[in-house]
């Protein structure tokens, strides 16, 4: 499998994230690597070839978090560049946020991420989030199953 080149890409990087909700809780991830290192968000990542995008976000939750999610459907798309201080694309992911469903299994933090958890509305106010998380994770709370 060839490696997606991630830092200074020819293209955008098609990706995914996993909008996971379960006994009114939304899942997290802490980052543990650039960009948003140290920042909470949806766990996701890369879109390998020849899979889905309920299949890359199953499959990433599984790496991150150690848990079964079924991927529901497609919840928003966010577009995120980070640029170099001389101006040039460093990262540029096109983001598919999925909306899922907790199957089974506990948490335990693997892969590129620090920690993961469980978040009501109220908890993530208290965490430094990459931008927009708070109100894409409310508005899933709002919608969820």
């Amino acid at each position: 499998m060839t490696e997606v080149k991630r830092r200074y890409p020819d293209a955008p990087v098609v990706s995914v994230g996993a909008v996971v909700v379960h006994q009114g809780r939304v899942l997290l991830a802490q980052r543990g690597h650039p960009p948003s290192e140290g920042l909470w968000t949806f766990p996701g990542g890369v879109v390998e070839l020849g899979e889905t995008l309920e299949e890359a976000a199953e499959r990433e939750v599984w790496e991150e978090c150690r848990i079964r999610v079924r991927a529901v459907r497609p919840f928003t798309t966010v577009t995120r560049i980070f640029r170099d201080a001389s101006g040039r694309v460093e990262y540029h992911y096109v983001i598919v946020d999925m909306l899922a469903e907790w199957m089974n299994g506990e948490l335990q933090a693997s892969s590129d991420i620090r920690q993961s958890g469980w978040f009501s509305a109220e908890d993530m106010d208290a965490l430094p989030l990459t931008p927009g998380v708070s109100e894409l994770a409310k508005r899933a709370l709002e919608e969820a199953f």
